[in-house]
């Protein structure tokens, strides 16, 4: 039995700055988004490392707007999440 590949949506390119913010809707950090899909970003951020396993991804600094996501992997400075409900 041959396991069904998983396609991978469409990723559109952005570089569009954009901004995490931790639980709590504290601690803004800026960050540069360098793609999209419907199901996650990836996006490169100066300090990676000092991330949590969740946050919330905003194209403006307002803590009430963006998408929870959590982080799927970590290369350099580069972080690819994906966006959870």
């Amino acid at each position: 039995m041959v396991a069904a590949k998983k396609k991978r949506e469409p990723r559109k390119s952005l570089q569009q700055p954009g901004w995490i913010t931790l639980e709590g809707g504290f601690a803004v950090r800026p960050c540069v988004v360098r793609d999209m899909s419907s199901t996650g970003a990836k996006i490169t951020i100066d300090d990676p490392n000092s991330l949590p396993g969740n946050l919330r991804l905003a194209f403006t600094r307002d803590a009430r707007t963006g998408r929870r996501c959590e982080v799927v992997w970590r290369r350099g400075k580069s972080v690819g999440v994906r966006f959870v409900r």
